[in-house]
């Protein structure tokens, strides 16, 4: 699959032709104040356009990693087509799994940033539409995608999210949602040590609750967070939210784990999905995303002991990740 972008030459085109239109990247002046003349910055800005890079198979992504030192390489999973990898930049992407996996679905990927020849990516979709694609566990690449080995997770239809240790690039997180509408065992968050060889199971609600989100702390990579969710998704209903759900922290690198749902500042009642991420610029600003009557986007300044509600809004779980 094949995708050119216009030229340079044509972005410096309509960069000029901006500038020469009437009131283009103008503000109104204030009254009896001569008009100001927009900045360069603003000429580029208002000339920029959302366009796709392509490519124009494989469905929808809700995988997407660059690669740290490689600045043109990245790569996409397709919740229908597998992975694909762009090296220029996302002028040309190919895929890079086809034949070499069992399944289509790619619901996550990540790169080891002190090795971007390793690559792990999580096969099936938890966003838990009515036309999901389920998987068949975890894949890895040694050589940047040429070749791919299964790493375990076979009874988990969907891998929600992967988190490789910033400089260790043996120690592993693999965040499991388990199957779609069954209790399953194969759930929560796991740890390896050994780049995938094994694993082991180190946050673990209950077979109706599986993972759906990890952050690593990378100043301290020791600290990490975690989001379990309680759902499920059958041809005739979907449900989310439970008892299960919830969001926690280890300060331990994942062997442990304490659960801060309830801490001051997050809402109260049924909690529902949860994303989360913590800052790498200040490792104490932590940002939650909580599906709840009274949910919306929520931050901490204090490594999650306390929140302060943000913006207020109606979460799809379906399709929220």
């Amino acid at each position: 699959m094949r995708f050119r972008p216009a030229a340079a030459a044509a972005i410096t085109g309509a960069i000029v032709a901006a500038a020469l239109l009437p009131g283009s990247a103008q503000q109104a002046p204030a009254s009896g104040s001569p008009p100001r003349a927009p900045t360069a910055p603003e000429l580029v800005l208002d000339t920029l356009q959302w366009r796709s890079v392509g490519p124009d198979r494989g469905g929808r992504s809700i995988a997407v990693s660059g690669v740290k030192g490689r600045p043109r390489e990245a790569y996409f999973g397709a919740v229908g087509g597998g992975l694909w990898k762009t090296t220029d930049g996302g002028e040309n992407w190919l895929p890079v799994t086809d034949g070499q996996i069992r399944s289509a679905s790619v619901g996550a990927v990540a790169v080891a940033e002190s090795n971007p020849d390793i690559v792990f990516i999580g096969m099936g979709e938890s966003c838990i539409r009515g036309n999901i694609m389920p998987g068949d566990g975890v894949y890895k690449s040694a050589d940047a995608g040429r070749t791919w080995t299964h790493t375990g997770f076979s009874e988990s239809q969907a891998i929600s999210r992967i988190r490789i240790h910033p400089t260790n690039p043996d120690v592993v997180y693999v965040a499991s949602f388990g199957k779609y509408g069954a209790p399953s065992a194969e759930r929560g968050v796991f740890k390896s040590i050994d780049g995938g060889k094994t694993w082991k199971k180190t946050l673990f609600r209950d077979d109706r609750t599986g993972a759906v989100d990890l952050s690593i702390d990378r100043k301290n990579p020791d600290v990490i967070y975690a989001a379990l969710w309680e759902a499920y998704r059958v041809e005739y209903q979907m449900s989310s939210g439970g008892p299960g759900s919830g969001l926690f922290k280890s300060t331990d690198g994942g062997e442990t784990w304490t659960e801060i749902t309830r801490n001051a500042g997050l809402p109260p009642g049924v909690i529902g999905r949860i994303g989360v991420s913590v800052s790498g610029a200040d490792p104490n600003r932590v940002y939650a995303l909580v599906e709840n009557e009274k949910g919306g986007l929520f931050s901490s300044d204090d490594g999650g002991k306390t929140w302060t509600p943000g913006s207020r809004l109606t979460m799809t779980p379906k399709r929220a990740s």
